[in-house]
């Protein structure tokens, strides 16, 4: 934040650019689960099995791919009216509003793999989406603590979205049926479109952009080296020989998170959980334990630095997601559910806004999109693959202990999994204290 905006956090958080900022999150994180956790749910509610549903869970690949077409935002106009940085996000959004609109049109009925191409799409776009929202937040902030900000209000607008499609879409889902309830989603993108109407163009890193559009075009050999190796150059100069064990640690981090999401929700569906259940405390309790986990995550970013607020909640994720093995024991016990998912909440909650704040402080001007799709493609990577055969190994895991017991293994090593992010970041963390 700005110096008024720290005394004053409130009335800093109704200033125009940042309630763009929490518009904007909400159209960045209304897709994820679309295509996701939320999407096996929809697929299991069908009878689709664990194995399937693993593979399907394939099609948010694409959000780990995103450095392969960032030099793209970075360097080619899209609609030239709106600018750089606006053009890709009203570009994106509209083909995300079009894929779940189709998604919810022609639902299962002409087979997963129609609808599984679908929910490419959405991914595919949403990916792009998330490019450019990233690098207009960056490049538009004039200061760290205004980057903070804004990366707060980005993080409240997109947990917004996903308590929109992690829990009321149950409730929805339950009384209404899976597709009305996506094409609401699809409706509901209208809120991203109309914040990047609105929003200003990044005035900061017009320069920088115009100079490597006019002196370095993309289909130059100069230019096309510069846009897809420079920002790579840049940041390993930048970061020297630790660049690549920060590159490690931060693919890492996520990973236990990303590993169980697809099994989460059919996991809840297998003990007996109902969607309404499910949704009534997400939306309540929830909600309330993923606010504070964000608010904690700032603060602990602040207090601590971000290593050591990164290796706390990496611990706090790695507990949060092996506590879920205490459900197969209790079944659908509603209290102790509640208690699971709230902790499970807060830690993923700052686990993520110390991750965000953290790879927002790596980046360079003039290679923003770039960089930070790196950065973010590179925390999501692993994740992404591995969680393919999720479902594969509880169903393998099941034939030989039975599914409960299956489940039970399955959390309980998916928290086990986040240790080795947590012992690169202490490394980290001595090296940079040592380097002082």
């Amino acid at each position: 934040m700005s110096t008024s905006a720290k005394g004053h956090p409130f009335q800093a958080y109704l200033k125009p650019r940042t309630l763009v900022m929490l518009a904007l999150g909400f159209s960045s994180g209304l897709p994820f689960l679309l295509v996701g956790n939320t999407f096996g749910f929809w697929l299991r509610d069908e009878g689709t099995s664990l194995t399937a549903i693993g593979i399907v869970s394939w099609v948010g690949i694409a959000y780990s791919l995103q450095f392969l077409w960032a030099p793209i935002l970075d360097r080619v106009p899209s609609l030239k009216f709106l600018g750089q940085r606006r053009g890709w996000m009203v570009l994106s959004q509209v083909f995300v509003a079009a894929g779940l609109l189709a998604m919810a049109f022609v639902g299962t009925r002409y087979g997963l793999g129609v609808l599984a191409a679908f929910a490419l799409l959405v991914a595919f776009s949403s990916a792009t989406q998330d490019i450019a929202i990233a690098a207009w937040r960056i490049e538009i902030a004039e200061d760290a603590d205004e980057l903070g900000l804004l990366t707060s209000a980005y993080t409240f607008g997109y947990r917004i979205a996903m308590l929109c499609t992690d829990a009321l879409i149950l409730v929805s889902a339950q009384h209404l049926g899976w597709p009305l309830s996506y094409l609401f989603c699809g409706i509901a993108m209208a809120i991203g479109l109309f914040a990047s109407f609105i929003a200003r163009e990044p005035a900061r890193a017009d320069a920088v952009i115009a100079h490597n559009v006019d002196e370095k075009p993309l289909w130059s050999v100069r230019g096309f080296f510069d846009a897809v190796a420079g920002p790579f150059i840049v940041f390993f100069k930048t970061h020297g020989r630790v660049a690549l064990l920060m590159l490690i640690a931060i693919s890492l981090y996520r990973l236990p998170d990303f590993l169980r999401g697809p099994m989460t929700n059919p996991f809840f569906h297998d003990i007996g959980m109902s969607k309404d259940v499910i949704g009534a405390a997400r939306a309540t309790i929830g909600l309330a334990f993923t606010f504070l986990g964000i608010a904690a995550g700032g603060f602990l970013s602040l207090r601590l630095g971000y290593m050591r607020a990164l290796i706390l909640g990496g611990i706090l994720q790695a507990t949060g997601i092996a506590l879920h093995a205490l459900l197969t024991i209790s079944g659908p016990n509603v209290p102790l559910f509640t208690a699971v998912m709230a902790f499970d909440d807060f830690s993923i909650s700052i686990a993520g806004i110390t991750l965000v704040a953290y790879m927002s402080s790596l980046t360079s001007l003039g290679y923003t999109a770039t960089q930070y799709a790196l950065l973010s493609s590179t925390y999501a990577w692993a994740g992404k693959i591995l969680k393919g055969f999720s479902g594969a190994i509880v169903e393998s895991l099941s034939a030989q202990v039975g599914l409960m017991e299956a489940y039970a293994i399955f959390f309980v090593s998916a928290g086990l999994i986040g240790i080795p992010a947590v012992l690169l970041f202490m490394l980290l963390d001595s090296r940079q204290r040592a380097a002082q």
